[in-house]
């Protein structure tokens, strides 16, 4: 008996740490949102049709402002931006945790250092349209939080990457390599 629930457990734990797949996959067109956004602490209305006609968007969400994991990815992406940006892509965080701190968030250094905008998602509207809400052990946790979940979206609407990985630190380098990817392909 003691086996098969330390079995059981290690299984859990397995799927727990391991990448859970978006839901919303390449192909797919993806949902356009509006959305109250944060850049550099300035409050502003995003939309996302209006980001797509300058070029490729990378549409990350993340569970909540100000935790540790997703402190890491937005600092990750503000290191990273200027090479988005060489591609002609943009970046956008959404969140629907702490709604209230993305002001903040957006500008402090040790997170978006103002390179790239934040939006809020209040009651994860957004989040569930791409059908990415926090997952653990492979469950859909009932609640108001989106999952870690990473899209490329092609100017055309259509999604070209997706990419969902509780661990933040390979959101920026795969969504990197798929937007240079996509770039190769549309000069």
């Amino acid at each position: 008996m003691k086996t098969r629930v330390a079995a059981a457990a290690a299984a859990a734990l397995i799927a727990a740490a391991a990448p859970a797949w978006a839901d919303l996959q390449p192909g797919a067109k993806a949902p356009d949102f509006q959305a109250q956004a944060y850049m550099a602490g300035k409050p502003f209305t995003y939309q996302l049709s209006n980001a797509l006609k300058k070029g490729p968007v990378v549409v990350y969400f993340f569970p909540s402002a100000h935790t540790k994991g997703c402190n890491i990815e937005a600092r990750l992406f503000s290191e990273a931006i200027e090479q988005f940006k060489a591609q002609k892509a943009t970046v956008i965080g959404v969140t629907a945790g702490k709604v209230a701190e993305l002001a903040e968030f957006s500008k402090e250094g040790e997170h978006c250092a103002g390179k790239f905008p934040v939006a809020a998602d209040p009651g994860a509207k957004i989040a569930k349209q791409y059908d990415t809400r926090l997952q653990m052990a492979g469950v859909k946790m009932p609640g108001e939080l989106s999952g870690r979940t990473s899209y490329v979206i092609a100017p055309d609407g259509k999604v070209v990457f997706a990419y969902s990985d509780l661990a933040p630190n390979d959101h920026v380098t795969k969504t990197l390599d798929a937007v240079t990817a996509w770039r190769a392909k549309h000069p």
